[in-house]
C-alpha cells in the first residue's frame, strides 16, 4: 500500500508540474505583450517571488520527511480541499485573462481592466488563491511550520507586488476596479463620488 508521505509528494509534484505549464503560458503572453508595446514593472520583486514559490514547493514535503509529520486526518482532507478550491480558482483566472494573464507585471498601453469572472468580486483573484495556497497545500501532511513561515513571507512579497501592479495600471484600473476588495470577496464599495466626507 502506498504511504500518505508518497502520495502527498506525487500531489505537490503535481502542482509543481503545473506551475512550470503556467510558466510556459507566460512566457508566450509575455512575448505577446511585448508585441503590443507592453512595459513590465517589479521585474526586482518578481525574483524574490519565484524564489520564494520554488522554496515553499521544496519546503512542503521537506518538512513533512524531515520532522516526521504525520496525515492530521480531517484536517488533511480540509486542506486538500481548499488547495484544490485554490487551483480551480487560479485556473478561473487564467481562463478569464486569456492573453493579460501573467506571472510577471507586464501592462500594455491602452489595455481595459479585465472585470469578468473572478475580477468581478476581487481585484486580485489570483492573489487570494495562493494566500490559500500557501495555508492549505502544507497542511494536507501536517506541515504547519512552512505554511507559517511562508505566509508570513507571501504576505511581505504580496504587500510590495500588489501596490506596484496597481502603480502600473494606473489612474483607469484604479477608476474601474477601485471599489472591489483586494483579497476577500465582500461588497462593492461605492465610487467615489457617492461616498462621503471630504
Amino acid at each position: 500500500m502506498v504511504s500518505s508521505e508518497l502520495l502527498y509528494v506525487a500531489f505537490v509534484g503535481a502542482v509543481s508540474i503545473e506551475r512550470l505549464a503556467e510558466l510556459v503560458i507566460s512566457r508566450r503572453n509575455a512575448r505577446r505583450a511585448f508585441a503590443k508595446g507592453g512595459v513590465e514593472v517589479g521585474q526586482a520583486h518578481f525574483r524574490v517571488m519565484a524564489l520564494m514559490h520554488s522554496a515553499f514547493l521544496a519546503a512542503c514535503p521537506l518538512e513533512v520527511f524531515a520532522l516526521d509529520r504525520p496525515f492530521p486526518g480531517l484536517l488533511g482532507f480540509a486542506a486538500l480541499a481548499a488547495a484544490l478550491l485554490a487551483q480551480a480558482l487560479r485556473y478561473w483566472v487564467i481562463v478569464t485573462l486569456g492573453e493579460q494573464w501573467n506571472v510577471r507585471i507586464i501592462v500594455v498601453p491602452g489595455a481595459r481592466p479585465v472585470s469578468g469572472g473572478p475580477y468581478r468580486y476581487l481585484r486580485h483573484p489570483n492573489y487570494a488563491a495562493v494566500i490559500v495556497e500557501m495555508v492549505a497545500l502544507p497542511l494536507i501532511h501536517g506541515a504547519w511550520l512552512t505554511a507559517l513561515v511562508f505566509s508570513a513571507i507571501n504576505a511581505a512579497v504580496l504587500e510590495v507586488r500588489i501596490r506596484a501592479e496597481e502603480a502600473a495600471l494606473g489612474p483607469g484600473y484604479a477608476a474601474e476596479m477601485g471599489g472591489l476588495p483586494r483579497l476577500v470577496p465582500g461588497r462593492r464599495a461605492p465610487p467615489p463620488e457617492q461616498r462621503g466626507g471630504p
